[in-house]
C-alpha cells in the first residue's frame, strides 16, 4: 500500500496504464475469471472469450468443468482460500485484467467473511502483485443498504479495492439475476399458489439477465467512465413487484394466477428462534441469518431508476416463458421444493453436458 501524498501519483500512474490497455485489442489483453464455473462466472468466460479476449478461467481444484461453457478459454486450477495456491497462476505480467465472480453460496458469516471478503481480497493481492492493471468485482446492490453479515462481507473488501490505488477498478452492483427470481416456477407449474409477502407491492426490482451483466462487466475493462467507479446496474424492465413477478410467471405458464399471501412478520419469530437457539448452537445462529436473508429481499428494492443504471435489451417475461418451454438448471438455493422436469430436447442436451460444480 502506498500512503499519503503518494497516493494521487500512484493513483494517477495506474489510471493511464488502464488507459493505455484499453486501446489494445482485446485480442491482445489477458483476463483472468475467478468463480468462473459459478452461475455468472461461466457467462462472463464466456462474453470475454466471445469479444476476442484471451481468457483464462480459475477454478478450484478438483472441481468438474463443463467443457462447452468454458470452450476458447484456458483452465487454471487454484484454491481462491489458500493465498499460497494463487502464487503460480499469477506469474510476473501474466494478466492485464482479473475480474472477481467470487460469492458466497449461503451468505451466513463464517461462509461470507471466507469468501466475499477473504478469499477475493487473496485474489486482488495476488493480481497487484503479479502487475494486473484493472479488477473488476461482481459485488451486490443490496449492500447500498447492509444490514446482513454477507453484506458487510462485500463492503469491507470494496473498501481494500477502493484503497488500492496502484490497480484501477470497476465495482459492479446488479440489482437481481432473472434464475434468482424464477424460483416458484416449478411449484406453480404443479398447481400450486405463488408466494408473496403483504399485498405483494411491497419491494420492485429491474432484474438483468445473465448475458446482458456479463456484456456489462466486459465493458468495464475498456469503458473510461466504468473505471474507478461503484456501478449499480439493472435490467430494461419497469419497477416490477413480487405480484407482477407471480402474474408473469403464470402467463408463461398458460395458468390461471393465484396467490398465498403472508405478513412480513411471519420472519420474525422464525428468526428470533432460531437466533435465541444460536447463543448454544452456532448452527441455528446461522439458520437466522438465513432467516434474515429471506426478510430483506422481501422487505428491499432492488431497483434502478437512473438512465446510466439500465442496461441490457432481455426480459424477465421473455425468460419465464424460456424456462417454462426448456426448463431450467436446478439450483437447491433459488428452485422451491422440486426441480422442473424438463421437456426431451432440454434432457437429451443436458445429459450430454458435465454437471458444473460451483
Amino acid at each position: 500500500m502506498v500512503a499519503g501524498g503518494d497516493d494521487k501519483k500512484v493513483e494517477q500512474r495506474a489510471l493511464e496504464a488502464t488507459r493505455q490497455l484499453s486501446k489494445k485489442p482485446p485480442s491482445s489483453i489477458r483476463v483472468l475469471v475467478a468463480g468462473a464455473t459459478g452461475y455468472i462466472g461461466r457467462f462472463v468466460v464466456q462474453q470475454f472469450v466471445n469479444e476476442g479476449y484471451q481468457t483464462t478461467a480459475l477454478v478450484r481444484p478438483g472441481s468438474a468443468v463443463n467443457e462447452r461453457l468454458m470452450e476458447g478459454a484456458t483452465v487454471k486450477r487454484a484454491e481462491v482460500t489458500d493465498e499460497e495456491s494463487l502464487t503460480g497462476v499469477f506469474a510476473d505480467g501474466s494478466y492485464d485484467v482479473v475480474v472477481s465472480c467470487l460469492a458466497s453460496r449461503s451468505g451466513v458469516k463464517s461462509d461470507a467473511y471466507a469468501v466475499d471478503y477473504q478469499a477475493t481480497l487473496n485474489l486482488l493481492e495476488a493480481a497487484r502483485r503479479g502487475g494486473a492493471k484493472h479488477f473488476v468485482l461482481l459485488s451486490a446492490f443490496c449492500v447500498n443498504k447492509p444490514v446482513l453479515q454477507f453484506q458487510f462481507a462485500k463492503l469491507k473488501f470494496e473498501a481494500a479495492l477502493q484503497g488500492a490505488k496502484d490497480i484501477t477498478h470497476s465495482i459492479v452492483r446488479p440489482t437481481a439475476f432473472f434464475k434468482s427470481l424464477s424460483g416458484q416456477l416449478e411449484t406453480l407449474d404443479q398447481g400450486w399458489p405463488f408466494i408473496m409477502f403483504g399485498d405483494g407491492s411491497i419491494t420492485r426490482c429491474n432484474p438483468i439477465s445473465e448475458p446482458d451483466l456479463a456484456a456489462f462487466m466486459v465493458s468495464c475493462v475498456k469503458d473510461p467512465a466504468k473505471w474507478n467507479a461503484i456501478l449499480s446496474v439493472g435490467g430494461p424492465d419497469g419497477a416490477l413487484t413480487m405480484r407482477d413477478q407471480g402474474n408473469m410467471m403464470f402467463d408463461a405458464l398458460g395458468k390461471e394466477p393465484k396467490f398465498w399471501t403472508f405478513p412480513l412478520s411471519t420472519f420474525d419469530p422464525i428468526i428470533g428462534a432460531f437466533a435465541f437457539l444460536g447463543r448454544w448452537f452456532p448452527q441455528m445462529e446461522d439458520a437466522a441469518e438465513l432467516g434474515r436473508i429471506g426478510k430483506y429481499y422481501a422487505e428491499y428494492d432492488m431497483l434502478t431508476t437512473a438512465p446510466g443504471e439500465i442496461y441490457g435489451g432481455d426480459t424477465l417475461q421473455e425468460h419465464y416463458s424460456k424456462i417454462a418451454r426448456e426448463g431450467q438448471e436446478y439450483d437447491p438455493f433459488t428452485t422451491m421444493f422440486a426441480k422442473k422436469k424438463q421437456p426431451a430436447a432440454a434432457s437429451k442436451e443436458a445429459e450430454r453436458q458435465v454437471e458444473t460444480v460451483r
